[in-house]
């Protein structure tokens, strides 16, 4: 008997991504000439999208998908071990997928796991509610941790790029996403920063700059509001999710605004980066640079000076979000907000 033919046959035929098959099967948007070459290959190979049709519910095979932005990262990486235990307990199995902090190859993920006819699926979102509509038409359980989907453009600047493309077209721009309906795992951010900021200005740092990257829009607000106003958005720099790409940050933030005696960084690998253009800079912490990182992961108490950090419950978030997406389906679940902590060590000191 022929092999079936699958989501990813169609979008090769089609040569488009699987994602863009995705949002066609599914209703989403896409360009008439896309919709055209996905549903006629779709027909040349007969493909039949059960897993996107009436009958999905009926089809379901079980277990959960786990997409996180990177697997090397530490703070993920306790986040994946969370969801692992909670899972192990239940008998349930996990896939585990790798996005790169890519909303592209993120959909192209979901894509395979709604192909896969995976039930339940956890992720630390990359891409905005319009990647995550095909999981929802599916029927898919979601449960999101660390962030929700964002509203910006991969690097916290604006609208998505969507947008702006259809901008410099001349079409008129596309109506805002509305926020997803589903329940998501976080940390208090907004406590943790206002605490990170209240003790660096209690040091009697003024000019504090947050070093942020994508999935940290949420995080930058958070600042400018501890902060107050009025806000010098010099002092707001994102990369775009590479370690490189962090490094370029951090290091053009100090050459740009040496005027700066306070940094917070919105992650581990941001905080890598801020340690290290320090370091080839010759700014030393904290006698010229005071430091506080979000994440507390294993290295930053080896630095030297060790690192001040905004502490977030990685492997609990992931368990709590497990726990969630498993009772999904008897109740309705509710986001849950996890506490931060403040853990002082020797990368803040008073201003110079």
């Amino acid at each position: 008997m022929d092999r079936r033919a699958t989501i990813k046959d169609v979008a090769e035929a089609a040569g488009v991504g699987v994602a863009t098959v995705s949002r066609v099967l599914s209703g989403g948007s896409a360009s008439a000439a896309a919709r055209e070459r996905v549903l006629a290959a779709a027909a040349q190979l007969d493909y039949r999208p059960s897993a996107l049709g009436r009958n999905l519910r009926q089809r379901r095979t079980g277990g959960m998908g786990l997409l996180v932005p990177d697997l090397t990262d530490t703070f993920y990486g306790q986040l994946a071990e969370g969801v692992l235990a909670c899972a192990r307990s239940a008998g349930e199995p996990v896939v585990l997928g790798s996005t790169g902090g890519d909303p592209e190859q993120e959909a192209d993920l979901i894509g395979m796991l709604i192909e896969q006819s995976v039930d339940r699926l956890i992720a630390v979102p990359s891409g905005d509610a319009e990647t995550w509509t095909p999981a929802m038409r599916a029927g898919m359980t979601v449960i999101f941790a660390d962030r929700l989907p964002s509203q910006t453009s991969p690097d916290g600047t604006g609208p998505s790029a969507v947008g702006d493309l259809m901008a410099l077209d001349g079409l008129p721009p596309a109506p805002p996403a509305r926020p997803l309906d589903v329940p998501a795992v976080v940390a208090d951010d907004r406590a943790g920063i206002r605490t990170a900021v209240r003790y660096l200005r209690g040091l009697g740092h003024k000019r504090i700059a947050f070093l942020g990257g994508p999935g940290h829009d949420g995080r930058a607000d958070a600042f400018r509001a501890a902060v107050g106003e009025p806000v010098d958005e010099e002092l707001i720099v994102f990369g775009t999710g590479s370690r490189d790409s962090a490094y370029a940050a951090a290091s053009g933030l100090f050459q740009s605004r040496p005027d700066l005696s306070a940094v917070v960084a919105g992650g581990n690998v941001l905080g890598e980066a801020a340690v290290l253009a320090a370091r080839e800079l010759d700014l030393r912490v904290p006698k010229d640079v005071s430091l506080v990182m979000y994440d507390d992961v294993p290295w930053a108490e080896l630095c030297s000076p060790p690192l001040t950090v905004i502490a977030q419950p990685g492997r609990d978030m992931g368990y709590r979000a497990a726990e969630l997406v498993l009772r999904a389906g008897t109740r309705r679940a509710r986001s849950v907000v996890l506490p931060t902590e403040l853990i002082v060590r020797g990368s803040c000191g008073p201003r110079r």
